[in-house]
Parts: C-alpha cells; structure tokens; sequence
C-alpha cells in the first residue's frame, strides 16, 4: 500500500517555518498541516560533535512542541546544518557576513546534514542524512550579485541549493537528497516502517 493511502489514518503535523520543506512533502504527495508557530532555542552543547548537531536540534525542537500528540498524530521536526571542517555556518546575521561563509565554501567541499525526528504519542524516531556538496571558484561578483538579490539571511551556510548560486556555483553533490533540507527518500521509507 502506497504511502499516501496508509497517512489517511494519521494526521502529519510538520513543525518548520521552511518553505522548502513544505514543497518537498507536497511533491511526494505527502498530506501534512502545519503547526502553528512556536518558539525554541536552538543551542546545542560545545561539545557535541558537529555531525550530530543537525539531529539533536530536531530533537530540540521536538521536545519544544507545546501539544500533547493524539493516537494518530506525527509530529516531524527538522534541521540543517552546513559544515566546512570542523566549522558549522549557521544562518548569517548580516550581508557582509553571508558573503564571507560563501567566499570560504567556494572552491571547497563542505558537508550538509539534515537531522529529522518524527513523534508519536508512543514513539520517538530520530534519524539524519548527509550530503558532500562542491563548490566551483566562485568570483568575488557572483558572491556579491547573490547576497543582494536573494538576501540569503535565513539560510544555513548563507545559500540555498536551489537558487542561482546552486545552478551556477556547485559541481558536484554526494549522498542523500537532503541538501534543501529533508532527506525525502528516507523520511518516505521511515514513515512506511512505523505506520
């Protein structure tokens, strides 16, 4: 049985303001409804290794929830990180500081990891995929024409894959699908293991 036919029971819940998200579920055919908005901090400790922040967030924002789940409610949370060596770039709070994480991607490989945890009232599912993700040498004028016309403040690593420096700038990405932020392929298989 197909997926869709078996989430007819379950009411998903997807707990993210990312717009991104919400179009990779929605081309799956994947109902959800959207949790209304509610506030987490989202800190981690020092010294967790970088490649299990992404996973622990999740979780975070999980346990942030402020609902108690119903018999068939999924609540799916999710986040990603962008890692360059042992660095996590994180959402940039300025310009000149998204033109910076993305002049140090360019010509480098950097990894990107989507942590996601799915819940039910009974259970507790956490899981992340990651992807290798190469950048050409980008010149100092593909940087600056990107900051300024798409304003990259919201993004992990000041990019989105699927925008203009995605098309122009990336030669090669390695591994799961996760790179606009939810490995769909194993969230899909998941979802027809625990339902």
């Amino acid at each position: 049985m197909l997926l869709q036919d078996r989430l007819k029971n379950y009411r998903l819940i997807l707990a993210s303001a990312s717009p991104r998200r919400r179009e990779l579920l929605a081309d799956c055919d994947i109902d959800f409804e959207l949790a209304e908005k509610f506030e987490c901090e989202e800190c981690y400790p020092a010294d967790l290794e970088t490649d299990k922040v992404a996973e622990y967030l999740s979780q975070l924002k999980s346990n942030a929830y402020p609902h108690a789940l119903g018999e068939c409610d999924i609540l799916l949370t999710a986040d990603t990180v962008v890692i360059l060596g042992d660095k996590i770039l994180g959402k940039p709070h300025s310009a000149e500081e998204a033109r910076e994480m993305i002049a140090s991607l360019s010509d480098a490989t950097h990894k990107v990891i989507t942590g996601v945890t799915l819940r039910t009232a009974e259970r507790t599912i956490s899981f992340s995929a990651e992807s290798l993700v190469s950048f050409r040498k980008l010149d100092a004028e593909e940087i600056d024409y990107y900051v300024e016309k798409y304003q990259p403040m919201d993004k992990a690593g000041a990019y989105g894959i699927q925008e203009w420096i995605g098309y122009i700038g990336i030669e090669g990405i390695e591994g799961s699908y996760n790179v606009m932020g939810l490995p769909v392929q194993r969230l899909y298989t998941i979802l027809k293991d625990i339902i």
